[in-house]
């Protein structure tokens, strides 16, 4: 368990670029340093406010803008935090505010943790987007098909092997790593043949993540 401590630590606080994560990690590094330097730390939503203007200013001069048009046409689902479309046979697209996180940092964080975790239905960054006046990450994942109802009972089982203990609900911690993992229901876990995949998952740092 602390060699993979080791290398979340080394995901979330390092500096490599490299591989199917570069455009996360340019923009959780940019995020990462904008929140070590900033002073707008009394009030959180005031925070997040700077911390949008910060990325959006960023994702302009970076060229990070996604400008493809997203077609209602291809609208699948959504939930509170997303949007998601169809992009092709293969992959949906997916718009997020970010609006489960205290900050942009905290969203692609638990991007970087999911990845490394679910390799099988890893986020891949597009861009960003203005919709409605709001800033939203677009990012791509596998299009994942179930053929079958998920068993939660399997899935607490799964994350209980891998060291998360089941708190309440569909909300799960694991002490030695630091991370909350929370909102695993149905929807958020796919089955096929036995085979669950996470699609949608919601990671939190504690500070126990942080020790060493």
């Amino acid at each position: 368990m602390k060699n993979i401590k080791d290398e979340l630590q080394n995901i979330i606080l390092g500096d490599e670029q490299t591989g199917r994560d570069s455009q996360l990690k340019k923009i959780q590094g940019f995020l990462r340093g904008y929140a070590e330097t900033s002073v707008v730390f009394e009030k959180q939503q005031r925070f997040k406010n700077e911390e949008t203007a910060a990325l959006i200013g960023f994702a302009t001069a970076e060229n990070l803008f996604y400008n493809h048009l997203i077609l209602s046409k291809n609208f699948i689902s959504e939930g509170a935090e997303q949007k998601v479309y169809k992009l092709d046979d293969t992959h949906v697209l997916k718009t997020n505010q970010s609006i489960f996180y205290e900050s942009w940092l905290d969203y692609f964080n638990s991007l970087l943790i999911h990845n490394f975790f679910f390799p099988a239905t890893a986020y891949s960054l597009l861009g960003f987007q203005i919709i409605n006046d709001h800033l939203h990450a677009v990012v791509k994942q596998q299009f994942i098909v179930s053929n079958e109802t998920t068993d939660l009972e399997a899935v607490k089982e799964f994350l209980e092997y891998n060291g998360f203990q089941h708190k309440r609900y569909n909300d799960y911690f694991n002490p030695e790593m630091g991370l909350i993992f929370e909102d695993l229901h149905d929807e958020n876990v796919l089955s096929y043949n036995g085979v669950l995949y996470f699609i949608d998952t919601v990671f939190y740092l504690t500070s126990a993540f942080y020790a060493m």
